[in-house]
């Protein structure tokens, strides 16, 4: 599923994967979150619920650009830079365009939306 991230007042694309978690976050768009830093590799904010994680792997290795969910902390996250091996993190996706992911540093609001 192609999504649309706008990242303070930028609208960048991303796309989800087909995973129970990616699915389920889409159920809740539109999504406006306020972002906060985390380790300076990443932005978190929390949906209004926790995500279905059937499934999901033990663990993931992300990189810059992805859209994950941390499911302990029911939180998502938007890697700016590459994060460490961590358990029960799930990606859902990731930007489309290289390019946009300077733009994760500097999220203080996201809104997260289907793409038309």
């Amino acid at each position: 599923m192609n999504i649309h991230l706008t990242i303070n007042g930028h609208r960048v694309g991303a796309a989800l994967n087909g995973s129970a978690t990616a699915r389920d976050l889409a159920e809740l768009l539109p999504l406006t979150l306020e972002m906060e830093d985390f380790h300076q590799t990443e932005r978190i904010s929390y949906p209004p619920r926790k995500l279905d994680t059937s499934g999901a792997p033990a663990a993931s290795n992300p990189k810059a650009g992805d859209l994950a969910y941390y499911a302990p902390w029911g939180n998502l996250a938007l890697f700016y830079r590459d994060g460490d091996h961590s358990p029960n993190l799930v990606i859902l996706g990731r930007l489309t365009d290289p390019d946009d992911i300077d733009r994760l540093a500097g999220a203080e609001h996201i809104r997260i939306e289907a793409a038309s």
